[in-house]
């Protein structure tokens, strides 16, 4: 058994562990260091002889270490106590079984006492099970960086007295927003990379699905789970097509759709229908918006007209100048560009989304298809210059090129 045998059983099996050395040592990061410990001895051991129960190995291995750990603390000898006696801690690891430990795991990674920035890093170390090398990957961030993030978060999660407990039910569903804005957060960086030579890493965005899939397992009754399930589903459908051979960008009017994902689509349905029962929410409604895209045979066939009144709603109950933004790109597709026009200058004239390059993104596309073309390559020339993304850069500037001629 190698070290990605390791990672496979540590990504399935993290969650619980740290949840169970949590909910036994009534320390946070305790159980998180334990477990790390637990699982570099693994890939020191494992290799020569693999355990019959994986899970079962790296909980009782955690549990060791915990105990050592406890014993150097003088001051929390009952707990050594309650943890060294044979409870049946190894209960806990049951391959079919998603309990509230995992649950009160994801509400203490995503506290609001930590930072946007902390709970991203922490929910991916803690319960997705990946290492501080993968997420400073995932976030072309400096591996010591993720590192401090990570010890910071846990020592002001003790500091604060955060309890490993679920919320009551009424402070449970206010938090459960910055849960899921978390899981969003990580779905975007995965489907479009902020930075960097990849358009995507789906290696990301499909833990955030991982994760959206836990919480809804978790929260059934909870709409917009639902919501943010279906919209991560049926985003990711589309994966395989948003990118040629090289990893260049594929546009959605050229993508070949028979590579879609057609199970995440499938996915993404029901999910959308479980999120419809009160209503949508804003995940609900940009899984709406998912769905009409991942519906259409193709680009023309696209229900812009319903896409447009699905961003006015999305505006109306979380407005943004993101949002504004989209549903000018719909309006461009439904009623043409110079209606869409006038809704980009009104966000330019608000200076609403200053620095991004989205912005003279959609303005050059529109330009150019309202014949203006030295005005639409000067908007797409700086459109390449502010995009961090290479990949997207490549294509802006591609754009800009063909643009170049006789004026208008």
């Amino acid at each position: 058994m190698g070290a990605a045998d390791v990672e496979a059983v540590w990504r399935i099996e993290s969650a619980r562990i740290v949840a169970a050395l949590t909910r036994f040592t009534g320390d946070f990061g305790l159980a998180e260091d334990a477990a790390q410990e637990a699982v570099t001895e693994a890939l020191v051991s494992w290799p020569s002889a693999a355990p019959a129960n994986p899970a079962g190995w790296l909980m009782a291995t955690a549990r060791r270490r915990a105990i050592d750990a406890i014993r150097r603390r003088a001051a929390l000898r009952d707990r050594y106590a309650l943890l060294a006696a044979d409870s049946a801690v190894d209960d806990d690891i049951d391959p079919d079984r998603i309990d509230d430990g995992v649950l009160a795991l994801m509400f203490v990674s995503c506290h609001p006492v930590l930072s946007p920035e902390a709970r991203v890093a922490l929910t991916l170390r803690v319960v997705a099970g990946l290492s501080s090398e993968q997420i400073a990957r995932a976030f072309l961030v400096p591996v010591p960086t993720v590192q401090a993030r990570i010890t910071r978060a846990k020592k002001t999660i003790a500091a604060a007295g955060v309890p490993f407990a679920l919320p009551p039910a009424g402070e449970r569903r206010e938090r459960l927003g910055g849960v899921l804005s978390v899981i969003y957060v990580i779905f975007t960086e995965g489907s479009t990379a902020t930075s960097g030579d990849r358009l995507l890493r789906t290696d990301v965005a499909y833990e955030a699905v991982r994760l959206a899939r836990t919480l809804a397992a978790l929260q059934p009754d909870e709409p917009e789970v639902h919501g943010l399930l279906a919209l991560c589903e049926l985003t990711a459908a589309r994966f395989p097509a948003r990118t040629g051979p090289d990893g260049s960008p594929v546009l959605l009017a050229d993508q070949d759709r028979r590579r879609w994902d057609f199970s995440a689509i499938r996915r993404g349905l029901d999910a959308l229908t479980r999120a419809s029962t009160r209503g949508l929410g804003p995940y609900g409604l940009q899984a709406a918006i998912a769905a009409a895209h991942a519906s259409a045979p193709t680009v023309e066939a696209t229900d812009w007209d319903r896409i447009v009144v699905l961003y006015e709603a999305l505006d109306r109950i979380a407005p943004s100048p993101v949002v504004e933004l989209n549903r000018a790109v719909a309006v461009a597709m439904a009623s043409g560009p110079a209606q869409a026009l006038a809704i980009v200058d009104a966000l330019i004239a608000s200076n609403r989304l200053p620095g991004s390059h989205l912005v003279p993104t959609v303005r050059g596309e529109l330009l150019a298809r309202l014949g203006r073309r030295s005005e639409a390559r000067a908007e797409l020339e700086l459109a390449a210059r502010l995009c961090a993304n290479q990949r997207e850069r490549s294509v802006l500037l591609r754009k800009a090129a063909a643009l170049s001629g006789p004026s208008d």
